[in-house]
């Protein structure tokens, strides 16, 4: 890909400050180009501020990924859904669920369109084209299907010194089974490193930086479980066919629970979540197709351009 038109360096600070800034340049932005429509993804802060910038400039909204809710208004991606959703005038739901979540919200059926998932598209084609033998395993010293994929990242665990204990002790007890490989998130690793957890870390438990998107897909497709914290790899899990667990009491992706790919393991006891890790490489779930038909990508093209 090539480089952005625009690098706005903005990031850190609280979630007002961050979405205050991002308001701030993305406006900037809009009036120097001056768009026909603002394309806005997900349920970052940077979501809400394009579509915030976009509507107070009235410019058309369009948002990718629309009606997912948790229905946990503490989460400051619920958040940032719910305002962006209100604004948007195309709202591109990747499931029947979301299109359900927003026909009972009142949008109207005319505004909703129901295109499947450009991750879903993303995943397929690019999980295609990575191999057993790539770097990662080979530098992990690790076989498919033999480790956990875990990553951390929310504030509702990272900010919760109980919670970050429970996963750190559940990890440590599964990796004397299987390795886990554990990419650490920036802000993951400083909370371990304050609160002393770091030096208590055992073999096979295996703290990596951060790694790029082929890397990332290539320990994803041959986990034998990923135990996660993130709404995106925890669809990355399904698209893989591999089970996951999901640090967290809440899914807006409900449809992986019912099919039984996910299970929500709130990590408040480390016993049960020790448990649901090593219980989940026996397990696999439905096969039914809810992220569309590979061209989500397209049919918003279409949309727009209609």
């Amino acid at each position: 890909m090539k480089a952005p038109d625009y690098h706005l360096g903005i990031c850190g600070g609280r979630h007002g400050e961050m979405t205050g800034r991002m308001l701030m340049e993305i406006e900037k932005v809009l009036l120097k180009e001056k768009p026909a429509i603002v394309l806005v993804y997900g349920d970052t802060n940077s979501t809400l501020a394009g579509a915030l910038a976009a509507a107070k400039l009235h410019i058309p909204v369009a948002h990718v990924e629309a009606g997912l809710r948790s229905f946990n208004l503490r989460m400051p991606e619920e958040l940032n859904r719910i305002l962006t959703n209100r604004i948007s005038q195309w709202l591109f739901t990747p499931t029947p669920v979301a299109t359900k979540n927003l026909k009972k919200e009142g949008v109207p059926p005319k505004n909703i369109f129901e295109v499947g998932d450009v991750m879903y598209d993303v995943a397929l084609k690019h999980g295609s084209e990575v191999k057993a033998e790539g770097r990662m395993l080979k530098r992990l010293g690790i076989s498919p299907k033999s480790y956990v994929l875990a990553t951390v990242h929310r504030a509702e665990n990272t900010n919760d010194s109980n919670r970050m204990s429970v996963i750190v002790e559940a990890f440590q007890r599964v990796a004397q089974s299987m390795p886990v490989i554990w990419p650490l998130h920036p802000r993951t690793r400083k909370k371990l490193e304050k609160n002393g957890i770091l030096p208590c870390l055992v073999p096979h438990l295996h703290l990596i930086e951060p790694v790029g998107y082929l890397d990332m897909v290539q320990l994803e497709k041959y986990a034998a479980v990923i135990a996660t914290d993130s709404g995106g790899v925890q669809k990355e899990a399904f698209f893989h066919r591999v089970p996951c667990i999901t640090l967290r009491n809440e899914t807006e992706w409900i449809e992986l629970v019912e099919l039984g790919w996910n299970l929500l393991s709130p990590p408040s006891d480390t016993n049960s979540l020790v448990k649901n890790i090593l219980q989940a490489k026996l397990n696999e779930g439905l096969t039914k197709q809810v992220y569309g038909c590979e061209n989500a990508s397209e049919k918003i093209i279409t949309a727009l351009s209609s």
